[in-house]
């Protein structure tokens, strides 16, 4: 499991579900690690950034870097008010499963264990 994450971390769940947790706070390195680790999952932040001029946030490098690795599922957190633009990477991109903040421990449990 990769995770790119910028509030307090939810490890404990991660581990407690039984997975090896590797965590990156730059895009570019956490390609760079799913290309040599091949995770189960990715966890990542969505932060929409309206100023960019040909993308509609962080995570479209890494969206697209996931799509060709197999059998990984990815998993985005976001504000609900930026639900708008997230739905135009679900156009483009495939995202197994997306959580608001704060994430509610149950449901993100729920969604791991029915990874495993």
């Amino acid at each position: 499991m990769i995770e790119l994450l910028g509030y307090p971390n939810l490890r404990v769940i991660y581990e407690r579900l039984g997975y090896r947790v590797l965590t990156e706070f730059a895009v570019r390195k956490a390609i760079s690690l799913m290309r040599k680790e091949s995770p189960a999952v990715i966890v990542a932040d969505f932060y929409f950034q309206p100023d960019f001029r040909d993308r509609v946030s962080n995570l479209e490098s890494l969206l697209a870097t996931a799509q060709s690795l197999k059998d990984v599922k990815v998993l985005v957190l976001y504000e609900s008010a930026h639900e708008h633009a997230l739905e135009r990477l679900r156009v483009r991109f495939r995202i197994d499963a997306a959580l608001t903040l704060p994430v509610k421990e149950s449901e993100l449990e729920t969604v791991l264990a029915g990874w495993k």
